[in-house]
């Protein structure tokens, strides 16, 4: 790698915490005042909540990428990447001139959700805190999921403020790259792609280890993503997880029906301006059995069927629980909606094992990190719909006057709500073997993988402009061609 590169990389601060939602803001009005000659800041738009949107604007490449922190405000790693990047591009010319781009700095998409986990940004970075504070929006509410869409028999327009001006940002500077900064809250490291780019995959399973951090070998996210590599998925939009229903679900026209979601920037982009969209998953909390790939004592089959069962169980409590203080929350409690989104049926997990029943491979030994993705980490992700269960009746007694059947209820939900999110966290912290992960080492993996993957388009684009054949054409066998999207990440 570049030296320049090299020290990009090196230089990365020792970061102990996230920064809130103002911090962010306000260091970037800072970066404008600081560097007015290749920086300047403007409000794209306004949040639901009216706040502020903003947008720096760097340097004046012929080409322009797109890079947004924030699109799920659970997930700061991306925003932290962009603090410090944003900085190095305004104070250094020589980096911009060797990358080549004008840069589009978005570090807190979903400004108000951010707000809302400001509990846990400080730390302590334990299982239990980060559950206990933890917050993320209903689906039909995520800024990144609510593009408009019409597809067979989807349609959704119900485009939220946020996402319109993310929208009219990508119209007006059709980008060539996006680097949509996601991160997941266990496990270990993946990546999605618009378009395969086997030329690097070698180059991107080598850079988690750096860092000591593993690959994620387990299940896919979600059932409806390809696999072009080990730990290298194709970007899957609405159209992809309605198709995925449609083939798996049991031809259940009622549940298509009832599919409400909108499509992703992704494939917003794709679709329209052929932008290529990169996205580096990344874990706070990792156990080093993401990466086993040794047979475990279950077969694949078995392990699905069991996590099927005891997600449906889960899901029953918390709409137990959600039942006992429900007719007493506002009708704008955010918790609420969101643990009334998640704890539904999913469609897409009895698809799943619909098309496990008829595949022979899943007769085969699952691997440990297939069980500890299945059985272990999918609590993990059902403990933080316990914790948004608390703070939906936490946020109605604080605001609760009068009505004593009212605030009994809401005191019920509370309880019940908090001793479930207990059982589960001390069921995790006992038979996890897990890790905080620093980050500085989280930003620094996004940061490498991202500039291979600019190397890599740049490569290609000289190599097309030459009339050289292009490597990622020659993709994985089984593999369909382009697409389009990101996949939601399911909680």
């Amino acid at each position: 790698m570049d030296g320049m590169f090299q020290k990009l990389l090196a230089e990365i601060p020792d970061y102990r915490e996230f920064l809130t939602a103002a911090e962010l803001d306000d260091s970037s009005r800072r970066l404008a005042r600081e560097y007015p000659e290749s920086v300047s800041l403007f409000e794209m738009g306004r949040t639901r909540e009216d706040r502020s949107l903003l947008c720096l604007q760097i340097g004046r490449g012929e080409r322009n990428a797109l890079l947004f922190g924030c699109p799920h405000p659970n997930e700061p790693i991306g925003a932290m990447l962009l603090e410090y990047l944003s900085r190095r591009l305004a104070e250094d010319a020589a980096l911009r001139e060797a990358l080549g781009y004008t840069w589009y700095i978005v570090k807190a998409w979903d400004a108000d959700g951010l707000v809302k986990n400001e509990g846990w940004l400080k730390g302590p970075f334990r299982i239990y805190s980060y559950t206990r504070h933890f917050f993320r929006p209903a689906g039909t509410a995520q800024v990144d999921w609510t593009f408009p869409v019409d597809y067979k028999r989807l349609h959704f327009h119900d485009v939220l403020p946020e996402t319109q001006a993310m929208m009219e940002l990508i119209d007006r500077i059709r980008p060539e790259f996006i680097y949509a900064l996601h991160n997941a809250g266990f496990g270990g490291t993946y990546w999605y792609e618009s378009e395969p780019t086997p030329a690097i995959y070698d180059t991107l399973h080598s850079i988690p280890g750096k860092y000591n951090i593993p690959l994620s070998l387990g299940a896919a996210e979600s059932p409806a993503n390809k696999s072009f590599a080990p730990a290298i998925y194709r970007c899957g939009g609405a159209r992809e997880e309605y198709d995925y229903l449609e083939k798996y679900g049991g031809g259940d026209r009622e549940e298509l029906n009832r599919l409400r979601m909108g499509d992703n920037s992704a494939s917003y982009a794709y679709m329209r301006y052929g932008s290529f969209t990169l996205l580096t998953e990344l874990p706070y909390f990792y156990d080093p059995r993401v990466a086993d790939t040794s047979p475990s004592d279950m077969t694949r089959l078995e392990v699905l069927r069991q996590s099927v069962k005891e997600t449906e169980q889960i899901n029953r409590d918390l709409r137990r629980i959600l039942a006992l203080s429900e007719p007493y929350m506002s009708a704008d409690n955010p918790y609420r909606d969101a643990v009334r989104d998640f704890s539904q049926e999913a469609g897409s997990a009895r698809a799943a094992l619909n098309q496990a029943e008829a595949d022979p491979a899943f007769q085969q030994a699952a691997t440990q990190a297939e069980k500890l993705d299945q059985l272990f980490i999918s609590k993990f992700y059902k403990a933080i719909l316990y914790g948004m269960l608390v703070r939906a009746n936490e946020t109605e007694l604080e605001r609760t006057t009068t009505g004593e059947t009212r605030a009994k209820c809401l005191q019920q939900g509370y309880e019940e709500a908090l001793g479930g999110l207990k059982t589960i966290t001390d069921y995790l912290e006992s038979r996890l073997q897990y890790s905080v992960v620093p980050i500085r080492d989280l930003i620094a993996v996004q940061l490498e993988s991202g500039l291979a993957v600019l190397g890599h388009l740049d490569n290609r684009r000289r190599g097309a402009a030459c009339g050289s054949t292009d490597p990622d054409m020659e993709q994985p066998e089984g593999e369909e061609g382009r697409t389009s999207g990101k996949t939601r990440i399911s909680v």
